[in-house]
């Protein structure tokens, strides 16, 4: 393993003094560090942000995708180490990056977990279990609205994301919590107010993973409300920094 492939920087400051923390962005089911890139900017005054790229996508699409979301972590936490430089450690995932933040979370020690978009991990992500085959995986792309639907008719760049779509898809299927000490930090839960993959009370049962604090934050839209609210998403992590 390459730790410098899996982290990617998109944006540094004149004066790295200023930056108050290391901020780690985990990707969704199909994404990429890129999608980050408007976050990343945002937050590039306050704290030195990395996006994590899984393997199997972009520049990595040579290697193979994990579809096992606790290897996945573990992995991550390897890639990690080593560009860790003491000071405070905050992690955000959204969706399946989500359940890889959380997972990390436990295996480091972070002052801060955000997690967005995302039921609680005893409780699975719903919704996903019968997406099976890869018709089912482009038309839940397509409800999500997280994809350019033009790309997803190109059968060049269906060929090209199918096989760490598949990967991520089953490892969100398969995953599985497992008892064991609980991230030993705050942890906050974002969702959009009209996305269906996050009901109620399955947010609302992240309390149970959260033994230091838990507090809730919605947003207007849905499982990609963040594309709409990417400044007040900064604002929330930057806070958080004081």
């Amino acid at each position: 393993m390459r730790p410098k492939s899996w982290l990617r920087r998109f944006h540094a400051t004149p004066d790295p003094g200023t930056r108050r923390a290391q901020v780690i962005l985990f990707p969704h089911a199909g994404g990429t560090a890129g999608y980050f890139v408007p976050l990343s900017a945002e937050l590039a005054e306050v704290a030195d942000v990395l996006a994590v790229q899984y393997p199997g996508r972009q520049d990595r699409w040579r290697e193979p995708a994990i579809d096992d979301l606790h290897e996945l972590s573990q992995q991550v936490v390897a890639a990690l180490e080593p560009a860790l430089d003491g000071r405070p450690l905050v992690l955000f995932g959204h969706s399946m990056g989500a359940l890889v933040a959380y997972e990390t979370a436990r295996l480091l020690t972070p002052a801060r977990l955000f997690v967005s978009g995302c039921p609680a991990p005893s409780r699975g992500v719903e919704g996903e279990e019968s997406i099976t085959d890869d018709d089912g995986l482009l038309a839940d792309l397509r409800t999500l609205d997280g994809t350019n639907a033009e790309l997803l008719d190109d059968p060049a760049v269906r060929e090209v994301i199918l096989p760490a779509l598949r990967a991520d898809y089953r490892a969100v299927r398969t995953y599985a919590w497992r008892p064991g000490p609980e991230p030993a930090c705050p942890v906050t839960v974002l969702t959009g107010n009209s996305d269906p993959r996050t009901p109620a009370d399955a947010v609302l049962d992240w309390k149970r993973h959260a033994p230091e604090d838990c507090r809730f934050e919605e947003y207007e839209g849905g499982h990609f409300y963040l594309t709409e609210h990417t400044r007040e998403v900064a604002a929330l992590i930057a806070a958080s920094l004081d």
